[in-house]
């Protein structure tokens, strides 16, 4: 065993040996955490050719903070309109997506066409086709485009053709649900630029009628009744409104407006009373969004412009809006939560749609061509809406798990 001092010099030896492994082993795991870390952050933009790099979100960010119940009470049964057989499971398969998370149906007004857009920027659905305008099937100014409830057809406003369309995906079929196309009036009939026209479980659908300053809720070609009234426009919901282009509804048959004059968001019940009244602080308010937890996603119709989640009091909860470069926004138009925790973004002025992670406040996604507005493949013209559409297990478009907002 040799003597005591040997014996000390071979135990000095082996600790040396266990602390060198240990300092190894350390430095290699810490390599390891750095390098996942940065594969997880995301950092440059991808235009629509791109192919998302797979992640898995554990966290729901500013849209959907535990706080809340984390990103499934994005889905949540109280938290949406009109909840589908397959809404869970395609929404729980889309949380763990990255950027767009699916398709995205893009309103696209200044070429008066509706997209449907993979996450690799391949158009899935068109209309009108080459086909159906031979027809005479055509669409005109059609601002903001959602699914309805079933997935067999999709509404869109006509906003300067001041009427409301239906549009069939499988058969593409045209046909006027409400308004005049082409004129502009108030009363029983006609609509005065409308705005956001979502189709309801029931059958009805609602709409802000602009510059009538009112909330319409139609069905069958008849007002069932209304918010405001037409052409008498000032601040004092639910009886009147300033100008209005947000109608949203709310789980329970509320809806949650936006008047233009005042930057007002108001909220109103089921049973037709005010629930908030709230000055946005932002100077053009365009249709705010629920979130749960007492939140809104809104966007600022300006140039820059915003996206923002505030809470019930106006205050501030979360902000998106570079004033140059590639993040800047041009009047975007709608801001809309997507089932991972990112937000899709309508940037109306500079003909794109991107999704931001609100985590990083990146720009994780894009189709369109920024300041080049277009027709041919990739490009858009001022889209105006969009709507998000789960994938089905075999990859196609679910339109029938599509739920609101």
């Amino acid at each position: 065993m040799g003597t005591p001092q040997e014996r000390r010099r071979v135990a000095s030896r082996l600790r040396l040996r266990r602390q060198r492994r240990l300092a190894a082993l350390t430095a290699l795991v810490t390599i390891v955490v750095v390098v996942v870390i940065a594969s997880l952050g995301g950092g440059s933009s991808r235009s629509h050719r791109a192919t998302p790099r797979a992640k898995t979100v554990v966290s729901g960010g500013p849209l959907a903070p535990a706080s809340v119940g984390g990103l499934p009470a994005l889905w949540a049964p109280q938290n949406v309109v009109g909840i589908q057989p397959g809404t869970a499971a395609a929404y729980e398969a889309a949380s763990k997506l990255p950027g767009p998370a699916g398709y995205i149906l893009i309103a696209d007004r200044g070429n008066n066409r509706i997209l449907v857009i993979g996450p690799q920027g391949k158009t899935v659905f068109l209309d009108p086709t080459p086909a159906d305008i031979a027809a005479g099937r055509r669409l005109i100014y059609n601002d903001d485009t959602f699914v309805e409830p079933g997935g067999r057809a999709l509404i869109a406003n006509e906003e300067d053709n001041h009427a409301i369309v239906e549009v069939g995906i499988t058969d593409h079929s045209l046909k006027v649900l409400f308004g005049h196309p082409g004129e502009l009036g108030a009363g029983a009939t006609h609509l005065h630029t409308p705005d956001d026209a979502y189709a309801l479980p029931d059958g009805s659908f609602t709409v802000a009628d602009a510059y009538n300053c009112r909330i319409l809720f139609v069905k069958a070609g008849r007002i069932l009744h209304e918010y405001g009234k037409a052409e008498v426009c000032r601040h004092d919901p639910p009886r009147y409104f300033g100008a209005v282009n947000g109608d949203t509804p709310v789980p329970g048959g509320g809806v949650l407006v936006s008047e233009i004059p005042g930057n007002w968001i108001d909220e109103i019940g089921p049973e037709g009373r005010l629930v908030f009244s709230v000055r946005a602080p932002v100077s053009y308010p365009s249709d705010p969004q629920p979130l749960p937890g007492g939140r809104v996603l809104l966007a600022d119709y300006a140039n820059p412009g915003h996206i923002l989640i505030i809470n019930h009091a106006g205050k501030v909860l979360w902000r998106y809006g570079p004033t140059q470069g590639q993040g800047r926004l041009d009047h975007p138009s709608l801001a809309m939560g997507l089932p991972n925790g990112d937000i899709a973004v309508n940037d109306d002025y500079r003909d794109r749609v991107l999704v931001i992670d609100p985590r990083t406040n990146r720009i994780v996604w894009k189709y369109g061509h920024t300041d080049m507005p277009g027709t041919a493949y990739g490009y858009l013209n001022t889209p105006d809406g969009m709507d998000f559409i789960p994938a089905a297990p075999n990859g196609i478009p679910d339109y029938a798990a599509v739920v609101h907002p």
